[in-house]
């Protein structure tokens, strides 16, 4: 059983940027691609970005191109969401998610863990 935290969210100004970080523990890092997805409320959760299990290949959602940037350090278990020139649509409940190793996949049914969420809010 695989455990993720987020961190990192919180209130920022349009323009601004934020760091997000989701620990995992309970299994084999480098066993998971991993992947953001975020929610806004009355809204379906949509794909952010992922990242393969050795960092090698990244995907990300047309949005946020440019903008963010996702990495990971197998040694700490820990994946990133560096996010910059956040603007008010940003803002939503941003997930981590872990799926064992495979082709890239930006459909969330096919993550198995997931974590509790943290609330990233881009204000005007």
């Amino acid at each position: 059983q695989v455990r993720l935290v987020e961190s990192g969210g919180g209130l920022v100004q349009a323009g601004g940027s934020l760091r997000l970080s989701c620990a995992a523990s309970g299994g084999t890092f480098s066993n998971y691609d991993m992947g953001w997805f975020r929610q806004a409320p009355g809204k379906e959760r949509e794909f952010v970005t992922t990242i393969s299990w050795n960092g090698g290949i990244r995907h990300y959602a047309d949005s946020v191109q440019g903008r963010f940037t996702i990495s990971r350090e197998n040694a700490k278990s820990t994946v990133y969401l560096q996010m910059g020139s956040l603007k008010p649509e940003d803002t939503a409940v941003y997930y981590c998610a872990a799926r064992l190793v495979g082709i890239a996949s930006f459909d969330p049914s096919s993550y198995k863990y997931w974590g509790q969420g943290t609330q990233v809010t881009v204000a005007t």
